[in-house]
């Protein structure tokens, strides 16, 4: 699909069904995260994928924002993995929400709704799903079919013109 119709025609999907998702469009999103590009390509991305339904009740005791999906990826960066810019910054934060925006356009071409949540409990998270101390949570992508009666929120289609948001030779 053409890239800028594809990012149009995505939406965060809140409400999914109960169909579950075929192993290889699990593969294809986790290759997507692969390609991501990350600083110095050090690839800090760790992924849990979560599928089991015990495990998703660990999720939901995190956040309110599960939505039914039947898999939910829980994105992560190991600390000790990501590059450090010269002020000494660590960029996992930025690496894993590269990671994730892949996923979820993947996703998308695939036939498959997320939604980019990063509204958790991180140190519960941590907590119940047993993550190793160097891993930071980012996001949780909750990934599945979308219901016959998901829509997008209201807000969706609304989009600032560019003239908005960008400046030309004010340096």
């Amino acid at each position: 699909m053409e890239f800028l119709k594809l990012s149009e025609m995505r939406y965060s999907v809140r409400k999914y069904s109960a169909r579950p998702v075929e192993k290889e469009k699990i593969e294809a999103i986790l290759k997507a995260a692969s390609l991501a590009p990350t600083g110095c390509n050090n690839q800090p991305q760790r992924i849990l994928v979560v599928d089991a339904p015990e495990i998703l009740e660990k999720i939901r005791k995190c956040t309110t924002c599960q939505f039914g999906a039947p898999v939910t990826f829980v994105i992560c960066y190991d600390k000790d993995a990501c590059w450090v810019n010269p002020e000494g910054n660590g960029i996992g934060v930025t690496d894993a929400s590269i990671v994730t925006a892949y996923m979820q356009l993947e996703a998308a071409e695939l036939g498959l709704g997320t939604c980019w949540v990063a509204y958790f409990d991180a140190a519960k998270l941590v907590k119940e799903l047993k993550i190793p101390k160097n891993f930071k949570p980012v996001a949780l992508l909750p990934l599945g079919y979308a219901a016959d009666d998901a829509k997008p929120a209201h807000l969706h289609f609304e989009r600032r013109p560019a003239e908005e948001f960008t400046w030309k030779n004010h340096f």
